[in-house]
């Protein structure tokens, strides 16, 4: 009995060493020397501060910038804490009324864009954290952003395909836009000066 108990006791600390120390600390060891970034969240890191995560989306509302996919988290859009779709069906009232009021404002954003609004500008993904927009998506707002950064559409669109991301493997998935991404690049590129009005300035 003693014997049987001794062994079990050995087994037990060997195998919490094992899988409670050495596995873990043999992985993460692996994970920072062969994906750092990955492992440490894939921060994007701007005069040494962390300003997000290419794997968390972030809400934009300023025309000059390309808006992300709706996040129906709470209590805030794209709460990490809190990941999780509206679980509406397409024929809810609550899901026709928020993507009526979503075509309403982008409609009036950009009142001369008669093209048709790509579907992930109007209805929230299923985790409410996509950092991703179709390519689609973000070529309907390129008027609206040059217009808004008084920047040549060609510009703005020149970066929207430098920040596209192709299909995972090449077969995985569609190609897609990195918001975050995109409209860091955009912020590097310099605004054009307006025009100043006639009666501005001084006599």
């Amino acid at each position: 009995m003693r014997t049987q108990l001794r062994t079990a006791g050995l087994m037990l600390l060997t195998l919490t060493v094992l899988t409670g120390l050495v596995y873990p600390l043999a992985i993460t060891g692996i994970a920072q020397v062969v994906f750092s970034h990955q492992a440490n969240g894939s921060l994007i890191v701007r005069d040494a501060q962390p300003i997000g995560s290419t794997l968390i989306g972030q809400p934009f509302d300023d025309p000059k910038y390309f808006w992300s996919r709706p996040s129906a988290t709470t209590p805030f859009p794209y709460n990490a804490g809190s990941s999780s779709g509206s679980n509406l069906a397409v024929t809810n009232p609550a899901q026709l009324d928020a993507i009526a009021q979503r075509v309403q404002r982008l409609r009036a954003s950009d009142p001369g864009n008669a093209a048709p609004i790509p579907a992930d500008l109007v209805t929230a993904s299923g985790s409410g954290l996509d950092p991703h927009i179709s390519v689609a998506a973000a070529r309907w707002q390129i008027n609206r952003v040059a217009r808004a950064r008084g920047l040549d559409a060609d510009v703005v669109g020149k970066l929207v395909t430098a920040a596209t991301e192709g299909r995972q493997f090449g077969l995985l998935g569609e190609a897609r836009v990195n918001i975050l991404r995109l409209n860091r690049a955009l912020d590097a590129v310099p605004l054009r000066a307006e025009p100043r009005s006639p009666t501005a300035g001084g006599r």
